[in-house]
């Protein structure tokens, strides 16, 4: 593993540099990776193991967008039940509540000496909701993508990656980590960073209700919604809310850092942000208390349990995003996004000012 300073703090990681694709290849040279169910993350990650070299099966109900990925029936389609029996490692990708009810598919047809990998900590730290309970002579471990299955298969095909963390629950082979760590670098992760599953679901868990979705579709609509009242346009509302935030500034976020972005911004600009960053902090820390505390005590993780795992759950789950796809916010961004200029970006260095097109503030 690599050390590495993050803000003061040492950690330890794993790069492409020390542990290559070409010793993940050797690691895994033997073994036969299941990939069960082809949801979100799964595609993606099976695509980009098998774009690898990695001898990859997938085991799923319905067929029909697997075989169109290009996996065949007989092959290195299956059933679940055969994909279980076939694999080595077999990667549970498939919804927390769907694991549920399929573990007892999975525990009845795992091999001793098999490995179970999952990207999410729930199946296991939740296990009283999830009634997964591993038998002891299997490895246990974890590798999850910060990011969506979409943009893990996007960057790979654009030679980047996204990072992930790592971690084992349980090593009944002795080689528990060094499996893990190969998948991970197989599936295109940037660099692994070590973590427990109890840690990956608590962080991962917030970071989903908190900045990453539920708090930034909140406050996104709560600027809009107050731009509206006073009069400006919904053009206006939706640029200065969203436009400008994913089309320039958070790219510079992610270019250089909030410090760098801030400094390549008008003086207006920047004293506003500067002065009321520790407002929203001060405003928003109770709600991030009462967030963590929600999914630390199980309380989160028995509302998905019990509302995914309701038979009309999609009628209802499409009846929310339907709701929010035609609110009047994201009928404007579809418009907008209609407009957006065609042609190749402009490159972006370190020092530019004015870099927006345009003087904030």
């Amino acid at each position: 593993m690599a050390t590495i300073n993050f803000g003061g703090v040492k950690e330890n990681v794993v790069t492409r540099k020390e542990f290559s694709l070409a010793k993940a290849r050797k690691v895994l040279k033997n073994e036969t990776i299941a990939v069960i169910g082809y949801g979100v993350q799964a595609p993606a990650q099976a695509l980009n193991m098998k774009d690898n070299g990695l001898n990859v099966i997938i085991g799923c109900r319905n067929h029909k967008q697997a075989k169109k990925d290009g996996w065949v029936p007989g092959k290195d389609l299956f059933s679940i039940e055969e994909a279980v029996q076939r694999g080595t490692i077999i990667q549970f990708l498939i919804s927390d509540a769907g694991q549920k009810a399929l573990w007892p598919t999975v525990k009845k047809n795992i091999s001793p000496g098999d490995a179970l990998m999952f990207s999410h900590g729930f199946g296991i730290v939740f296990n009283e909701e999830t009634k997964i309970h591993p038998p002891k002579d299997i490895d246990v471990v974890l590798v999850a993508p910060k990011g969506s299955g979409l943009n893990v298969r996007r960057n790979f095909l654009n030679g980047a990656g996204i990072n992930s963390s790592f971690g084992v629950h349980q090593d009944a082979s002795g080689r528990a980590e060094e499996r893990c760590i190969a998948v991970g670098i197989a599936i295109g992760s940037g660099f692994l960073f070590p973590t427990t599953f109890e840690k990956e679901v608590l962080s991962d868990l917030t970071g989903e209700r908190g900045i990453l979705m539920g708090a930034l579709a909140g406050v996104m609509e709560a600027q809009y919604e107050i731009l509206r009242k006073n009069g400006h346009s919904p053009s206006e509302a939706f640029n200065e809310t969203v436009e400008e935030l994913t089309q320039s500034l958070i790219r510079l976020v992610d270019e250089n850092g909030m410090d760098w972005m801030f400094a390549n911004c008008s003086t207006t600009a920047q004293r506003g942000a500067l002065d009321w960053a520790p407002k929203f902090k001060k405003a928003t820390l109770p709600v991030f208390r009462e967030l963590y505390k929600s999914v630390k005590t199980g309380k989160e993780a028995r509302r998905v349990m019990r509302s995914c795992g309701r038979k009309d759950y999609k009628e209802r789950l499409a009846e929310e995003l339907n709701a929010m796809g035609h609110s009047e916010m994201w009928t404007t961004g579809k418009e907008v996004r209609k407009l957006r200029p065609k042609g190749k970006a402009r490159e972006i260095t370190k020092g530019t000012k004015g870099i927006s097109g345009r003087t904030m503030g």
